[in-house]
Protein backbone atom coordinates (compact mmCIF):
# COMPACT_ATOMS: atom_id res chain seq x y z
CA UNK A 1 0.00 0.00 0.00
CA UNK A 2 2.90 2.23 0.69
CA UNK A 3 4.71 1.83 -2.48
CA UNK A 4 1.51 2.71 -4.23
CA UNK A 5 0.71 5.73 -2.36
CA UNK A 6 4.73 6.82 -3.19
CA UNK A 7 4.04 5.52 -6.61
CA UNK A 8 0.87 7.83 -7.04
CA UNK A 9 2.06 10.68 -4.85
CA UNK A 10 5.04 10.87 -7.55
CA UNK A 11 3.06 11.47 -10.58
CA UNK A 12 1.03 13.85 -9.64
CA UNK A 13 3.83 16.14 -7.74
CA UNK A 14 5.02 17.62 -10.56
CA UNK A 15 8.66 17.92 -9.60
CA UNK A 16 11.23 16.62 -6.79
CA UNK A 17 12.67 18.58 -4.12
CA UNK A 18 16.50 17.43 -5.41
CA UNK A 19 19.05 20.24 -6.23
CA UNK A 20 18.43 21.27 -9.98
CA UNK A 21 21.06 22.98 -12.81
CA UNK A 22 20.18 24.50 -15.77
CA UNK A 23 22.59 26.23 -18.43
CA UNK A 24 21.36 28.95 -20.22
CA UNK A 25 22.93 30.52 -23.31
CA UNK A 26 21.77 33.74 -25.35
CA UNK A 27 23.82 35.06 -28.27
CA UNK A 28 24.19 38.32 -28.66
CA UNK A 29 25.04 37.74 -32.50
CA UNK A 30 21.54 36.66 -33.39
CA UNK A 31 19.11 38.99 -32.95
CA UNK A 32 15.42 38.02 -32.74
CA UNK A 33 13.73 41.68 -33.68
CA UNK A 34 14.49 45.35 -32.28
CA UNK A 35 12.07 45.71 -28.94
CA UNK A 36 9.62 48.19 -29.75
CA UNK A 37 8.84 50.97 -26.49
CA UNK A 38 5.38 50.99 -27.48
CA UNK A 39 5.01 47.18 -25.59
CA UNK A 40 5.76 49.24 -22.12
CA UNK A 41 2.26 51.01 -22.47
CA UNK A 42 -1.37 51.12 -20.48
CA UNK A 43 -4.71 50.56 -20.52
CA UNK A 44 -7.31 52.55 -19.25
CA UNK A 45 -11.72 52.18 -18.96
CA UNK A 46 -13.99 53.56 -16.77
CA UNK A 47 -14.58 50.56 -14.77
CA UNK A 48 -16.88 50.48 -12.20
CA UNK A 49 -20.92 49.81 -11.22
CA UNK A 50 -22.36 52.59 -9.42
CA UNK A 51 -26.15 53.22 -8.40
CA UNK A 52 -26.04 56.75 -7.72
CA UNK A 53 -24.56 60.11 -8.43
CA UNK A 54 -21.64 61.02 -7.63
CA UNK A 55 -20.17 58.03 -9.87
CA UNK A 56 -16.86 56.36 -8.33
CA UNK A 57 -15.05 54.00 -10.81
CA UNK A 58 -11.33 53.29 -12.31
CA UNK A 59 -11.41 56.59 -13.50
CA UNK A 60 -13.38 58.88 -11.32
CA UNK A 61 -12.28 59.58 -7.85
CA UNK A 62 -9.74 57.06 -8.46
CA UNK A 63 -7.53 58.78 -11.61
CA UNK A 64 -9.48 61.81 -11.91
CA UNK A 65 -10.27 63.73 -7.97
CA UNK A 66 -10.58 67.51 -8.59
CA UNK A 67 -10.70 67.45 -4.78
CA UNK A 68 -7.83 65.56 -4.28
CA UNK A 69 -4.78 67.35 -2.35
CA UNK A 70 -2.74 65.57 -5.12
CA UNK A 71 -4.92 66.59 -8.11
CA UNK A 72 -3.45 68.64 -11.12
CA UNK A 73 -5.21 71.87 -13.00
CA UNK A 74 -6.70 69.06 -15.28
CA UNK A 75 -8.32 67.27 -12.12
CA UNK A 76 -5.80 64.28 -12.48
CA UNK A 77 -3.78 62.79 -9.12
CA UNK A 78 -0.28 62.93 -9.70
CA UNK A 79 0.70 59.52 -8.12
CA UNK A 80 -0.45 57.86 -10.98
CA UNK A 81 1.19 60.43 -13.16
CA UNK A 82 4.83 60.01 -11.43
CA UNK A 83 4.60 56.62 -11.47
CA UNK A 84 3.61 56.36 -15.18
CA UNK A 85 6.77 59.16 -15.97
CA UNK A 86 9.27 56.53 -13.81
CA UNK A 87 8.18 53.63 -15.12
CA UNK A 88 8.56 55.60 -18.76
CA UNK A 89 5.04 54.34 -20.19
CA UNK A 90 5.50 55.10 -23.77
CA UNK A 91 1.25 55.15 -24.70
CA UNK A 92 -2.04 54.93 -23.27
CA UNK A 93 -4.75 53.17 -25.31
CA UNK A 94 -8.22 54.77 -23.92
CA UNK A 95 -11.26 54.85 -24.10
CA UNK A 96 -11.40 51.39 -24.81
CA UNK A 97 -13.18 48.45 -23.43
CA UNK A 98 -16.24 47.79 -23.69
CA UNK A 99 -17.20 50.97 -22.50
CA UNK A 100 -16.02 52.25 -26.35
CA UNK A 101 -18.69 50.89 -27.68
CA UNK A 102 -21.54 52.72 -25.86
CA UNK A 103 -19.16 56.08 -26.02
CA UNK A 104 -19.87 59.52 -28.15
CA UNK A 105 -16.75 61.66 -27.79
CA UNK A 106 -18.72 64.66 -28.83
CA UNK A 107 -20.19 64.12 -25.04
CA UNK A 108 -16.72 64.53 -23.90
CA UNK A 109 -15.57 68.43 -25.49
CA UNK A 110 -16.38 71.99 -24.34
CA UNK A 111 -17.31 73.32 -21.43
CA UNK A 112 -17.25 70.91 -18.38
CA UNK A 113 -20.25 72.04 -17.03
CA UNK A 114 -22.46 71.96 -20.61
CA UNK A 115 -21.61 68.27 -21.02
CA UNK A 116 -24.30 65.81 -20.58
CA UNK A 117 -25.02 62.92 -18.22
CA UNK A 118 -25.09 59.72 -19.78
CA UNK A 119 -26.09 55.65 -18.55
CA UNK A 120 -22.87 53.74 -18.66
CA UNK A 121 -24.79 50.87 -20.65
CA UNK A 122 -21.36 49.05 -20.47
CA UNK A 123 -20.81 48.75 -16.65
CA UNK A 124 -23.77 50.31 -15.17
CA UNK A 125 -23.96 53.83 -13.13
CA UNK A 126 -23.27 56.84 -14.76
CA UNK A 127 -20.94 58.75 -17.06
CA UNK A 128 -20.74 62.18 -16.18
CA UNK A 129 -18.45 63.15 -19.18
CA UNK A 130 -15.97 65.15 -17.05
CA UNK A 131 -12.78 63.43 -18.76
CA UNK A 132 -13.27 63.51 -22.44
CA UNK A 133 -10.60 64.22 -25.34
CA UNK A 134 -9.07 67.71 -24.15
CA UNK A 135 -8.28 65.74 -20.87
CA UNK A 136 -6.85 62.61 -21.93
CA UNK A 137 -4.56 64.33 -24.56
CA UNK A 138 -3.57 66.74 -21.85
CA UNK A 139 -2.84 63.57 -19.31
CA UNK A 140 -0.66 61.59 -22.05
CA UNK A 141 1.44 65.01 -22.70
CA UNK A 142 1.67 65.28 -18.85
CA UNK A 143 3.12 61.35 -18.78
CA UNK A 144 5.26 61.80 -22.04
CA UNK A 145 3.01 59.10 -23.13
CA UNK A 146 1.37 58.40 -27.00
CA UNK A 147 -2.28 58.74 -27.30
CA UNK A 148 -3.85 55.16 -28.18
CA UNK A 149 -7.76 56.33 -29.56
CA UNK A 150 -10.31 53.77 -29.51
CA UNK A 151 -12.51 54.43 -31.67
CA UNK A 152 -16.79 53.68 -31.84
CA UNK A 153 -17.48 50.89 -34.36
CA UNK A 154 -20.12 49.00 -32.01
CA UNK A 155 -22.67 51.47 -31.83
CA UNK A 156 -20.99 54.46 -33.16
CA UNK A 157 -20.70 55.46 -36.88
CA UNK A 158 -17.85 55.76 -39.30
CA UNK A 159 -19.34 59.83 -39.52
CA UNK A 160 -18.67 59.82 -35.79
CA UNK A 161 -15.36 57.68 -36.37
CA UNK A 162 -14.10 60.48 -39.21
CA UNK A 163 -15.52 63.53 -37.05
CA UNK A 164 -13.32 62.64 -34.41
CA UNK A 165 -10.19 62.63 -36.59
CA UNK A 166 -11.04 65.81 -38.21
CA UNK A 167 -11.34 67.44 -34.10
CA UNK A 168 -8.01 66.21 -33.28
CA UNK A 169 -5.78 65.74 -36.24
CA UNK A 170 -6.84 68.80 -38.92
CA UNK A 171 -5.06 71.90 -38.64
CA UNK A 172 -8.36 73.89 -39.01
CA UNK A 173 -11.13 75.32 -41.09
CA UNK A 174 -13.54 72.77 -40.85
CA UNK A 175 -15.92 72.48 -38.54
CA UNK A 176 -14.63 69.88 -35.36
CA UNK A 177 -11.34 71.61 -36.37
CA UNK A 178 -12.48 75.07 -35.15
CA UNK A 179 -14.52 73.88 -32.47
CA UNK A 180 -11.01 72.65 -31.04
CA UNK A 181 -9.69 75.65 -31.39
CA UNK A 182 -12.80 77.63 -30.14
CA UNK A 183 -12.58 75.34 -26.73
CA UNK A 184 -9.05 76.34 -26.27
CA UNK A 185 -6.91 74.01 -28.42
CA UNK A 186 -6.29 75.59 -31.50
CA UNK A 187 -2.99 73.34 -32.75
CA UNK A 188 -4.11 69.88 -34.17
CA UNK A 189 -3.32 66.94 -31.16
CA UNK A 190 -1.95 64.61 -34.33
CA UNK A 191 -2.93 61.33 -32.79
CA UNK A 192 -1.39 58.83 -34.66
CA UNK A 193 -2.76 55.78 -33.47
CA UNK A 194 -6.42 54.57 -33.65
CA UNK A 195 -8.21 51.59 -33.01
CA UNK A 196 -11.11 50.36 -35.78
CA UNK A 197 -13.42 49.37 -32.71
CA UNK A 198 -13.15 47.35 -29.30
CA UNK A 199 -13.30 43.61 -28.98
CA UNK A 200 -16.02 43.21 -31.21
CA UNK A 201 -16.00 39.44 -31.81
CA UNK A 202 -16.92 39.11 -27.79
CA UNK A 203 -20.50 38.19 -28.70
CA UNK A 204 -21.42 37.31 -24.90
CA UNK A 205 -20.60 40.97 -23.39
CA UNK A 206 -19.73 43.60 -26.33
CA UNK A 207 -21.94 46.40 -27.12
CA UNK A 208 -22.79 46.39 -30.59
CA UNK A 209 -21.20 42.98 -31.66
CA UNK A 210 -20.22 41.85 -35.07
CA UNK A 211 -20.27 38.83 -36.80
CA UNK A 212 -17.05 38.56 -38.80
CA UNK A 213 -17.73 39.41 -42.09
CA UNK A 214 -19.56 42.48 -41.08
CA UNK A 215 -16.79 43.47 -38.84
CA UNK A 216 -14.22 43.37 -41.89
CA UNK A 217 -17.08 45.61 -44.33
CA UNK A 218 -17.74 48.05 -41.54
CA UNK A 219 -13.94 48.13 -40.50
CA UNK A 220 -12.48 48.62 -44.15
CA UNK A 221 -14.95 51.24 -45.12
CA UNK A 222 -14.54 52.73 -41.92
CA UNK A 223 -10.73 52.45 -43.08
CA UNK A 224 -10.76 54.36 -46.04
CA UNK A 225 -12.54 57.11 -44.86
CA UNK A 226 -10.70 57.47 -41.91
CA UNK A 227 -7.61 58.03 -44.12
CA UNK A 228 -9.06 60.67 -46.47
CA UNK A 229 -8.83 62.52 -43.24
CA UNK A 230 -5.69 62.04 -42.24
CA UNK A 231 -3.27 59.79 -44.37
CA UNK A 232 -0.59 59.78 -42.00
CA UNK A 233 -2.66 57.88 -38.90
CA UNK A 234 -1.73 54.14 -38.13
CA UNK A 235 -5.09 51.76 -37.28
CA UNK A 236 -5.26 48.90 -35.54
CA UNK A 237 -7.96 46.16 -36.41
CA UNK A 238 -9.53 43.77 -34.12
CA UNK A 239 -8.24 40.59 -33.43
CA UNK A 240 -9.23 38.04 -30.78
CA UNK A 241 -10.57 38.73 -27.38
CA UNK A 242 -13.02 35.70 -27.37
CA UNK A 243 -11.38 32.38 -27.01
CA UNK A 244 -15.16 29.62 -26.96
CA UNK A 245 -14.15 26.30 -27.20
CA UNK A 246 -15.58 25.89 -30.69
CA UNK A 247 -12.38 27.33 -32.23
CA UNK A 248 -13.95 30.08 -33.90
CA UNK A 249 -11.51 32.26 -32.64
CA UNK A 250 -8.89 30.93 -35.03
CA UNK A 251 -11.08 31.89 -38.30
CA UNK A 252 -11.96 35.19 -36.65
CA UNK A 253 -8.04 35.91 -36.53
CA UNK A 254 -7.18 34.44 -40.06
CA UNK A 255 -9.93 36.66 -41.55
CA UNK A 256 -8.80 39.83 -40.19
CA UNK A 257 -5.17 39.59 -40.90
CA UNK A 258 -6.51 38.47 -44.65
CA UNK A 259 -8.70 41.65 -45.09
CA UNK A 260 -6.68 43.92 -43.34
CA UNK A 261 -3.27 43.08 -44.47
CA UNK A 262 -2.35 46.64 -46.36
CA UNK A 263 -5.83 48.30 -44.84
CA UNK A 264 -4.52 48.55 -41.05
CA UNK A 265 -0.95 48.20 -39.46
CA UNK A 266 -2.02 46.16 -36.58
CA UNK A 267 -3.60 43.34 -35.28
CA UNK A 268 -5.23 43.88 -31.44
CA UNK A 269 -5.08 40.58 -29.42
CA UNK A 270 -6.58 40.84 -25.62
CA UNK A 271 -5.83 38.15 -23.21
CA UNK A 272 -6.17 38.15 -19.31
CA UNK A 273 -3.67 35.72 -17.46
CA UNK A 274 -6.74 33.92 -15.50
CA UNK A 275 -8.29 32.78 -18.71
CA UNK A 276 -5.22 31.07 -19.80
CA UNK A 277 -6.59 28.12 -17.27
CA UNK A 278 -9.68 26.41 -17.21
CA UNK A 279 -11.63 27.72 -14.20
CA UNK A 280 -11.47 24.87 -11.91
CA UNK A 281 -7.19 24.57 -12.38
CA UNK A 282 -6.73 28.39 -12.00
CA UNK A 283 -6.08 27.62 -8.22
CA UNK A 284 -3.29 25.85 -9.21
CA UNK A 285 0.14 27.03 -9.13
CA UNK A 286 1.60 25.28 -11.65
CA UNK A 287 -1.20 26.16 -14.03
CA UNK A 288 -1.10 29.44 -13.29
CA UNK A 289 3.04 29.53 -13.84
CA UNK A 290 2.79 26.63 -16.59
CA UNK A 291 -0.64 26.75 -18.44
CA UNK A 292 -1.22 30.14 -18.74
CA UNK A 293 2.35 30.91 -19.77
CA UNK A 294 1.65 28.89 -22.44
CA UNK A 295 -1.39 29.90 -23.47
CA UNK A 296 -0.36 33.56 -23.17
CA UNK A 297 3.02 32.40 -25.76
CA UNK A 298 -0.10 30.63 -28.04
CA UNK A 299 -2.13 34.05 -28.38
CA UNK A 300 1.08 35.33 -30.01
CA UNK A 301 1.99 32.69 -32.42
CA UNK A 302 -0.73 31.70 -33.83
CA UNK A 303 -2.10 35.05 -35.57
CA UNK A 304 2.05 35.30 -36.14
CA UNK A 305 1.79 32.06 -38.36
CA UNK A 306 -1.90 33.72 -39.57
CA UNK A 307 0.53 36.72 -41.09
CA UNK A 308 3.69 34.68 -42.14
CA UNK A 309 0.93 33.15 -44.43
CA UNK A 310 -0.46 36.11 -45.73
CA UNK A 311 2.85 37.39 -46.39
CA UNK A 312 4.24 34.37 -48.55
CA UNK A 313 0.78 35.25 -50.75
CA UNK A 314 1.19 39.09 -50.65
CA UNK A 315 4.54 40.19 -50.24
CA UNK A 316 4.46 43.31 -51.35
CA UNK A 317 1.75 44.24 -49.00
CA UNK A 318 2.91 45.65 -45.37
CA UNK A 319 2.60 42.75 -42.81
CA UNK A 320 0.27 43.44 -39.68
CA UNK A 321 2.15 43.72 -36.58
CA UNK A 322 0.56 42.71 -33.60
CA UNK A 323 -1.23 45.13 -30.77
CA UNK A 324 -1.45 43.19 -27.52
CA UNK A 325 -3.48 46.14 -26.08
CA UNK A 326 -4.95 44.93 -22.98
CA UNK A 327 -3.66 42.46 -21.12
CA UNK A 328 -2.75 41.68 -17.47
CA UNK A 329 -1.04 38.79 -15.24
CA UNK A 330 -2.72 40.18 -11.90
CA UNK A 331 -1.35 42.72 -8.79
CA UNK A 332 -1.90 41.28 -5.48
CA UNK A 333 0.71 39.00 -4.95
CA UNK A 334 3.79 37.27 -5.78
CA UNK A 335 1.90 35.57 -8.23
CA UNK A 336 1.23 38.48 -10.70
CA UNK A 337 4.99 39.36 -10.63
CA UNK A 338 5.32 36.25 -12.08
CA UNK A 339 2.63 36.35 -14.75
CA UNK A 340 3.69 40.02 -15.54
CA UNK A 341 7.09 39.00 -15.84
CA UNK A 342 6.56 36.05 -18.40
CA UNK A 343 3.92 38.13 -20.56
CA UNK A 344 6.63 40.52 -20.70
CA UNK A 345 9.02 37.46 -21.78
CA UNK A 346 6.74 36.51 -24.31
CA UNK A 347 6.66 40.29 -25.70
CA UNK A 348 10.22 39.93 -25.93
CA UNK A 349 10.67 36.81 -27.69
CA UNK A 350 8.45 37.89 -30.17
CA UNK A 351 10.22 41.50 -30.34
CA UNK A 352 9.81 40.83 -34.37
CA UNK A 353 6.12 40.94 -34.37
CA UNK A 354 4.69 42.81 -31.14
CA UNK A 355 4.99 46.13 -31.58
CA UNK A 356 2.43 47.69 -29.05
CA UNK A 357 1.18 46.47 -25.65
CA UNK A 358 -0.83 47.87 -23.18
CA UNK A 359 -0.80 46.88 -19.51
CA UNK A 360 -4.67 46.64 -17.43
CA UNK A 361 -4.66 49.25 -16.37
CA UNK A 362 -2.84 52.87 -15.59
CA UNK A 363 -4.70 52.71 -12.08
CA UNK A 364 -3.03 49.23 -11.73
CA UNK A 365 0.47 50.32 -11.72
CA UNK A 366 0.02 51.64 -7.80
CA UNK A 367 -1.60 49.19 -5.13
CA UNK A 368 -4.21 50.95 -3.04
CA UNK A 369 -4.94 50.43 0.62
CA UNK A 370 -7.98 49.36 1.16
CA UNK A 371 -8.49 51.07 4.44
CA UNK A 372 -6.82 54.47 3.71
CA UNK A 373 -6.87 54.49 0.37
CA UNK A 374 -3.40 55.81 0.01
CA UNK A 375 -1.30 54.26 -3.26
CA UNK A 376 2.21 52.39 -2.73
CA UNK A 377 4.28 50.79 -4.89
CA UNK A 378 3.79 47.14 -5.15
CA UNK A 379 6.71 44.23 -6.43
CA UNK A 380 3.80 44.50 -9.07
CA UNK A 381 5.26 48.27 -9.85
CA UNK A 382 8.99 47.00 -9.12
CA UNK A 383 8.95 43.99 -11.59
CA UNK A 384 6.95 46.51 -14.39
CA UNK A 385 10.13 49.24 -14.26
CA UNK A 386 12.67 46.33 -14.42
CA UNK A 387 11.50 45.44 -18.14
CA UNK A 388 10.23 49.36 -18.97
CA UNK A 389 13.27 51.12 -18.22
CA UNK A 390 15.98 48.77 -19.19
CA UNK A 391 14.68 46.39 -21.79
CA UNK A 392 14.74 48.59 -24.71
CA UNK A 393 17.24 47.31 -27.23
CA UNK A 394 17.24 44.27 -29.48
CA UNK A 395 15.73 40.96 -28.17
CA UNK A 396 18.16 38.55 -28.86
CA UNK A 397 17.97 34.39 -29.30
CA UNK A 398 18.23 32.34 -25.90
CA UNK A 399 18.75 28.77 -24.95
CA UNK A 400 17.81 27.21 -21.68
CA UNK A 401 18.55 23.81 -20.91
CA UNK A 402 16.70 22.55 -17.43
CA UNK A 403 14.24 20.21 -15.57
CA UNK A 404 10.46 20.66 -17.19
CA UNK A 405 7.17 19.99 -16.38
CA UNK A 406 3.32 19.15 -17.18
CA UNK A 407 0.54 21.86 -16.55
CA UNK A 408 -2.81 20.99 -18.20
CA UNK A 409 -2.94 20.65 -21.94
CA UNK A 410 0.94 22.00 -21.99
CA UNK A 411 3.39 19.51 -21.74
CA UNK A 412 7.66 19.95 -20.73
CA UNK A 413 7.54 23.39 -19.92
CA UNK A 414 11.04 24.79 -18.73
CA UNK A 415 10.88 25.82 -15.27
CA UNK A 416 13.10 28.94 -16.60
CA UNK A 417 11.71 31.04 -18.71
CA UNK A 418 14.65 33.12 -20.13
CA UNK A 419 14.50 36.20 -22.58
CA UNK A 420 17.55 38.44 -23.30
CA UNK A 421 18.12 41.75 -24.19
CA UNK A 422 20.88 44.18 -25.72
CA UNK A 423 20.80 47.06 -25.43
CA UNK A 424 21.13 50.11 -27.42
CA UNK A 425 25.04 50.66 -26.94
CA UNK A 426 25.84 46.99 -27.63
CA UNK A 427 27.88 46.36 -25.02
CA UNK A 428 25.46 45.43 -21.80
CA UNK A 429 23.47 42.50 -21.67
CA UNK A 430 20.10 42.18 -19.65
CA UNK A 431 19.25 38.74 -18.68
CA UNK A 432 15.13 37.93 -17.83
CA UNK A 433 15.07 34.80 -15.77
CA UNK A 434 11.66 33.92 -13.68
CA UNK A 435 11.61 30.58 -11.97
CA UNK A 436 8.41 28.72 -12.26
CA UNK A 437 9.45 26.43 -9.24
CA UNK A 438 7.40 26.63 -6.91
CA UNK A 439 9.68 25.74 -3.70
CA UNK A 440 13.20 25.44 -4.91
CA UNK A 441 16.17 28.05 -6.33
CA UNK A 442 17.70 26.78 -9.76
CA UNK A 443 21.33 27.04 -10.13
CA UNK A 444 22.38 28.11 -13.66
CA UNK A 445 25.37 28.56 -15.70
CA UNK A 446 24.77 31.18 -17.84
CA UNK A 447 27.50 32.05 -20.99
CA UNK A 448 26.98 33.98 -24.42
CA UNK A 449 27.27 31.52 -27.02
CA UNK A 450 28.73 34.66 -29.60
CA UNK A 451 32.73 35.32 -29.34
CA UNK A 452 32.54 38.11 -26.82
CA UNK A 453 32.65 36.80 -23.09
CA UNK A 454 30.69 38.91 -20.10
CA UNK A 455 33.37 41.13 -18.18
CA UNK A 456 33.25 43.98 -15.65
CA UNK A 457 30.69 43.68 -12.85
CA UNK A 458 27.09 41.54 -13.34
CA UNK A 459 24.28 42.63 -10.88
CA UNK A 460 21.17 40.58 -10.18
CA UNK A 461 17.92 42.45 -9.21
CA UNK A 462 15.59 39.72 -7.97
CA UNK A 463 11.75 40.50 -6.58
CA UNK A 464 10.67 37.18 -4.22
CA UNK A 465 8.13 36.58 -1.79
CA UNK A 466 4.87 34.55 -0.92
CA UNK A 467 2.48 33.45 -3.58
CA UNK A 468 -0.62 34.02 -1.86
CA UNK A 469 0.51 36.59 0.48
CA UNK A 470 -1.45 40.30 -0.53
CA UNK A 471 0.83 42.96 -0.84
CA UNK A 472 0.66 45.17 2.12
CA UNK A 473 1.38 49.16 2.48
CA UNK A 474 2.96 48.07 5.79
CA UNK A 475 5.73 46.34 3.77
CA UNK A 476 5.93 49.14 0.88
CA UNK A 477 9.63 49.81 1.89
CA UNK A 478 10.39 46.25 1.55
CA UNK A 479 9.20 45.82 -2.16
CA UNK A 480 12.25 47.48 -4.27
CA UNK A 481 14.61 44.85 -6.00
CA UNK A 482 17.03 43.20 -4.04
CA UNK A 483 20.56 43.40 -5.35
CA UNK A 484 23.61 41.44 -5.26
CA UNK A 485 27.03 41.53 -7.39
CA UNK A 486 27.46 38.37 -9.33
CA UNK A 487 31.11 36.20 -10.03
CA UNK A 488 32.05 36.29 -13.41
CA UNK A 489 34.55 33.73 -13.81
CA UNK A 490 36.33 32.75 -17.20
CA UNK A 491 33.78 35.06 -19.21
CA UNK A 492 30.49 32.93 -17.54
CA UNK A 493 27.91 33.69 -14.85
CA UNK A 494 26.67 31.14 -12.51
CA UNK A 495 23.91 32.43 -10.44
CA UNK A 496 20.99 30.81 -8.09
CA UNK A 497 17.51 31.55 -9.26
CA UNK A 498 15.43 31.86 -5.88
CA UNK A 499 12.36 29.80 -6.09
CA UNK A 500 8.81 31.37 -7.83
CA UNK A 501 11.45 34.81 -8.66
CA UNK A 502 11.72 37.67 -11.12
CA UNK A 503 15.36 38.36 -11.71
CA UNK A 504 17.04 40.62 -13.87
CA UNK A 505 20.97 40.11 -14.40
CA UNK A 506 22.68 42.99 -15.84
CA UNK A 507 26.20 42.72 -17.24
CA UNK A 508 28.33 43.58 -19.91
CA UNK A 509 30.14 41.94 -23.16
CA UNK A 510 33.80 42.59 -24.03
Amino acid sequence: MKNRFTALLAAIVPLTLAAQTATIRIDTQRPIGDIDPHIYGVFMEPIGRSTEIPVRNTLYGTLYDPGSPTANADGFKTEYIDAARELQITCMRWPGGNYMSGYNWQDGIGPKDQRPMRKDIAWGGYDPNQVGTDEWIRLNKAIGSDNVMCLNLGLGTIDNARYWIEYTNVKGGTYYSDLRAKYGNPEPYRVKYWCLGNELDGAPWIIGHKEIDDYCKLGVEAAKALKAVDPDILLTANGTSYYEPTGKWLEWNRKVIETFTGVADYLSVHRYWREGSPEERRGDYYCNVGESAMDFEEKITVPQGFVKAVQAVYPEKKPLALAFDEWSGGGYNQMGVLANAMCFNSFIRHADFVKMANYTMLTGILATDRATGKTYKSPIFYGFKLFSTNCRGTSIDTYVQCDKFDAGRFKAIPYLDVTGVLAADGKTVFINVVNRHKEQAITADIENSAAAAFTGKAIARSIEGDVTEPFSIDKAGTYAPQEKEVRIKDGKLTYAFPAHSLTQIEVKIK
